[in-house]
């Protein structure tokens, strides 16, 4: 009998936020099972919605201010002090996310990280002994740039020039001028929670793996690939560190990661940080059963995406896993720890439909996933084909 259903979901990018949809699977939830316990955990992995997250899980408040937005407008935006005071959270996705990106202004060669370093810096403002940068969603790839610029570092081309900011500038830089740094940032501890699945260069660097999703035409790829790898180049040289090229993590957020390690920033992985303020675990382990969703399962789900996370947790546990998506793509099938997992699509539909139906078709989809499921609950264990008959002993 299912009378308590854990219902943790992320958000679906541009579309729902994690808590619009864990309400969305709870309104599925209740059609079916309207007594069930129902116990409700919006995730967050450091994109969209998580410095409100962590504010309310922990006592804490959101502090608004303006700041610069990905395309270089002045946008509202926030931080979060929690309950403590001790530790800030800086949302990075809050002030350079993809979402603040107009469609038709989306070049990751133009946007910039600079509003995250202002962020940053009203943190420090506030005295707190501990900043966490929360990364995901990124409209960008400068590599942290614009974020070390706003924080007082001058970045100079051959001739002894500023650099514009963007990441296509990032080709130009012959050397970073840590001087004009705010002195702050060595009294604070910086943690960046991050996937470590991201690295800055390579093949399977964050330009060649995200820049065609944030508007990148193949010719900018390879530029701003070019300019990542000279951007890790001149961090080590100038900043020091180490591994900023490959190492976990440096390429979150379009190469933030990598940016704010140079200042001394620990990257750790996103859900080792973010997780335990939410208990998540015990919620887990009293579970009948547990829902998650995401907007796409497939390959990638497995390298640091909530579903994941969220059946691996439930699996120590022994708990039942049923995963929501707006796509199933290749590799849907091979999620380690995921029992059971439908697309929330009934028929095909444009996706300027689906996004603004999101709310409806998921709810009608955990219905239609939960009624299979108690179905399959009510069939005899060991149902015999119909017409059939099991061979008698011969003596």
């Amino acid at each position: 009998m299912l009378s308590r259903v854990v219902v943790a979901p992320s958000g679906f990018k541009e579309s729902l936020s994690a808590p619009a949809t864990a309400d969305a699977i709870a309104d599925g939830v209740r059609r079916v099972l309207p007594d069930a316990v129902l116990d409700l955990i919006p995730l967050v992995d450091g994109g969209e919605g998580t410095a409100a997250a962590l504010a309310s899980a922990t006592g804490g408040r959101l502090v608004a201010l303006p700041a610069t937005g990905p395309v270089g407008e002045t946008i509202g935006t926030h931080f979060a002090l929690l309950g403590s005071r001790e530790t800030a959270v800086v949302e990075m996705a809050a002030v350079a996310g993809l979402s603040l990106v107009p469609r038709a202004l989306r070049d990751p060669g133009a946007t910039t990280t600079y509003g995250v370093g202002e962020l940053i810096r009203a943190a420090l403002d506030t005295g707190v002994r501990r900043i966490l940068v929360g990364c995901g969603d990124s409209g960008t790839s400068d590599g942290g740039a614009g974020a070390l610029q706003a924080l007082g570092a001058r970045l100079l081309d051959a001739d002894g020039f500023e650099l514009p900011r963007g990441g296509r500038e990032l080709t130009r830089l012959a050397r970073i001028d840590p001087a004009g740094l705010d002195p702050r940032l060595r009294d604070v501890e910086l943690l960046v929670a991050c996937n470590p699945y991201n690295v800055l260069c390579g093949e399977r660097g964050v330009a060649r793996v995200f820049g065609p999703q944030k508007g990148a035409t193949p010719a900018q790829v390879e530029h701003l690939s070019a300019g990542l790898e000279n951007w890790a180049d001149i961090l080590t040289r100038d900043l020091g560190g180490t591994d900023l090229h490959h190492g976990p993590g440096t390429g979150a957020s379009g190469g933030l990661g990598a940016g704010l390690a140079a200042l001394g920033a620990c990257l750790l992985p996103r859900f080792d940080v973010l997780l335990d303020h939410l208990d998540l675990d015990a919620r887990l382990a009293r579970a009948d059963l547990v829902v998650t969703a995401e907007g796409a399962l497939d390959h990638q789900t497995p390298k640091g995406k909530v579903p994941a996370e969220v059946a691996r947790r439930a699996k120590l546990y022994g708990r039942p896993v049923l995963v929501l998506a707006g796509t199933l793509g290749e590799g849907a099938h091979d999620v380690p720890g995921v029992d059971a997992f439908s697309g929330i699509l009934p028929a095909p539909m444009a996706l300027a439909e689906a996004l603004v139906r999101a709310s409806e078709l998921l709810t009608d989809a955990t219905e239609r996933a939960l009624r299979m499921i108690l179905l399959g609950a009510r069939l005899p264990a060991h149902a015999e084909v119909s017409g059939t008959q099991r061979p008698s002993s011969v003596r």
